[in-house]
């Protein structure tokens, strides 16, 4: 049984409350903002737009772990970011480029306007979108309109000076120089001190007493979902937390397929607590389906991909919480920028525009077409 609860959630960020009720999409969902005040709505179990939501925690069988009244709640954050593509075309270093810029920037540039962020949290997960190597190989062959992206090696350590602790390698240019390529991004991350997932290799954390897995997947089509299915109900038994971070869907539009709506809300049914997507390289809004958040698209973060990408995209940060036999979820969402010069300098930064802020926001919420 999942128990949801609407309530009014601090925009911490930002200085600000807010509670956000409705149907998934719909244009009649309201947002009150207000100050200093928390409180707890009616419960409910449907498709909507919240906050906080709580479910009944699934007790691992590999585990002795038992929540009692006199323990205190084990609290977990989490942030989320989308495509990053620490690299150029084809390992390029034109002027201007990345890879340019990472030869003559320190690695904490990059991340250096958001990193606060993801250095006071508990885990940051990204996807990354380019192969690290070292190797002379050749790029693979591609139908149609194709890219290839790479770096050196050693700008993992960009990651990792920015705050992510773990990343999906499972979306369409891990492999844009064969298998190799693949596994020097792996070997890479790792010496970098990150934890890599992808198709049946999900990544597992364990922080401040809560284990939390993260399957890593495609999806393409709407069968897809199977997959993730298959791999949170593989690591339930171990994990107390399952989130499913997928990369699909179509390219540059601001609304999620039906078909793609459908699959995650399957995974969501399935028993993942929270479905993040990628892979349109814009933003595309959330919903709550049954407790569970879901974020179609994440957009663009650190992007070396494009001069001038759309310059929208957000941290969606996930706090938590473990008590009494129950798993609650809250959420932020921290609207930033993809580059703030007049073209892509690889640095987001946090929108602090009042104005501009709303406008992800209600992006985000469904009710308008655009986040800018």
């Amino acid at each position: 049984m999942r128990l949801v609860q609407r309530v009014v959630r601090v925009f911490s960020c930002f200085s600000c409350l807010a509670y956000i009720f409705g149907s998934g999409f719909s244009n009649s969902a309201s947002k009150e903002v207000i100050q200093n005040i928390v409180a707890d709505k009616e419960t409910t179990n449907s498709t909507e737009f919240a906050g906080q939501e709580t479910r009944e925690a699934r007790q691992p069988e590999t585990t002795t772990m038992h929540t009692t009244r006199n323990e205190s709640p084990k609290k977990i954050t989490m942030s989320f970011i989308g495509d990053c593509l620490i690299a150029s075309y084809m390992g390029e270093k034109t002027e201007g480029s990345l890879n340019w810029t990472a030869e003559r920037k320190p690695p904490e540039y990059f991340f250096e306007k958001v990193a606060k962020i993801f250095l006071e949290d508990d885990i940051t997960v990204a996807n990354l979108e380019n192969v690290f190597t070292d190797s002379e190989l050749k790029p693979v062959e591609k139908s149609g309109r194709a890219f290839w992206f790479k770096s050196p090696a050693k700008n993992a350590r960009i990651l990792a000076k920015g705050g992510v602790d773990a990343v999906t390698v499972e979306n369409n240019h891990s492999y844009d120089y064969g298998r190799q390529g693949f596994l020097d991004t792996l070997e890479a991350v790792e010496k970098a001190g990150i934890k890599a997932g992808y198709n049946g290799n999900p990544v597992i954390i364990e922080k401040n007493g809560i284990r939390v897995g993260i399957v890593c997947c495609g999806l393409w089509v709407y069968s897809h979902y199977t997959r993730a299915v298959r791999q949170v109900e593989e690591i339930e038994p171990v994990t107390d937390i399952q989130i499913v971070y997928f990369h699909g869907g179509e390219e540059k539009i601001h609304q999620p397929e039906e078909w793609k709506k459908k699959a995650a809300r399957k995974i969501a049914e399935a028993g993942a607590d929270l479905v993040i997507g990628s892979h349109p390289h814009v933003l595309q809004p959330m919903e709550i389906y049954h407790g569970v958040p879901i974020v179609y698209s994440l957009g663009n973060f650190v992007y070396g991909g494009n001069r001038k990408p759309e310059n929208r995209t957000i941290v969606f940060q996930a706090f938590f919480e473990i008590e009494g036999g129950q798993v609650k979820v809250s959420y932020d969402i921290i609207p930033c920028y993809v580059y703030t010069g007049s073209t892509n300098n690889w640095q987001p930064d946090i929108i602090t525009d009042t104005a501009e802020k709303e406008k992800v926001f209600e992006f985000m919420m469904g009710r308008s077409g655009r986040p800018y």
